[in-house]
């Protein structure tokens, strides 16, 4: 009689141990600057929702210019002085840029080394957890929702940096209203090249050339392919802009600063 037996499977040479790996480069320099990066991001956007105007009185509007982490405004008179009108919208595009699938591979690494990289060995503990499998990271399956969501700030952003070239009964030409248009069109290649855009235009088809219909599905694919390609860069430089757009609203109504524009 002969038994067979299933093999063991051999041990593995890979480095075991937080942080073990034979990579010789600097894996550590990205997941470092991500952290760094959205880290303050976070801190400033809440420092800005939550405590600018009620602590330091800082507006969050000045010269027909609206900080993008208030529009649109929601604020009934019921409103305690102290709430944040930022507070009934802001979860909107902070939701969708945390559940984003980019932005979770980017700060899965960076908080919780997730894995820190590539050939990078992970933490022990991680054979303990299930991550999106149970709450509240079960939650990450709301980005669909999110995304859309998302688009309902993203047209009165549209809308505010359209009528800020227009004060009174004059065209204005500035940094002010250059900064709201760049703004608003990062964002929108942001949301537009997210990975869950492109299967909303393109999923769940077998054949793109079978009708008229589905023939422009597969351009508005194909068109949301190209941008999702960047989706990374337009993470961060959106990222980036929104912030920079808050911040210099804020300046111009503390005073700090005055805003260059022509006007015609």
């Amino acid at each position: 009689m002969t038994v067979t037996t299933t093999p063991l499977k051999p041990a593995g040479t890979a480095p075991v141990g937080f942080g073990a790996t034979r990579r010789r480069d600097r894996w550590w320099a990205q997941p470092s600057g991500v952290a760094i990066g959205f880290g303050a991001f976070i801190v400033y956007t809440l420092f800005s929702a939550l405590v600018w105007q009620p602590v330091f009185g800082v507006g969050y509007e000045s010269a027909g210019y609206l900080s993008p982490f208030f529009s649109p405004v929601i604020r009934p008179d019921w409103l305690p002085w102290w709430f944040s009108p930022a507070i009934l919208i802001l979860w909107i595009p902070l939701g969708f840029r945390t559940t984003c699938y980019y932005y979770r591979k980017a700060y899965y690494r960076a908080y919780f080394a997730d894995p820190p990289g590539c050939a990078v060995s992970e933490p022990r503990i991680h054979h303990w957890y299930r991550l999106e499998t149970a709450f509240p990271f079960i939650l990450q399956n709301l980005h669909r929702y999110f995304l859309y969501l998302a688009f309902i700030p993203l047209f009165f952003l549209w809308i505010d940096a359209l009528a800020a070239f227009r004060l009174g009964d004059q065209w204005r030409l500035g940094l002010g209203t250059g900064l709201m248009l760049v703004n608003v069109i990062l964002l929108t290649g942001f949301s537009l090249s997210c990975h869950a855009f492109r299967h909303v235009v393109g999923g769940k088809v077998d054949c793109f050339s079978c009708s008229r219909r589905r023939q422009v599905r597969h351009g508005l694919w194909r068109f949301a392919t190209r941008l999702n390609v960047r989706h990374p860069n337009w993470a961060w430089f959106s990222l980036v802009s929104v912030g920079l757009t808050d911040l210099y609203i804020r300046l111009l109504a503390a005073g700090v600063i005055v805003d260059p524009a022509i006007r015609l």
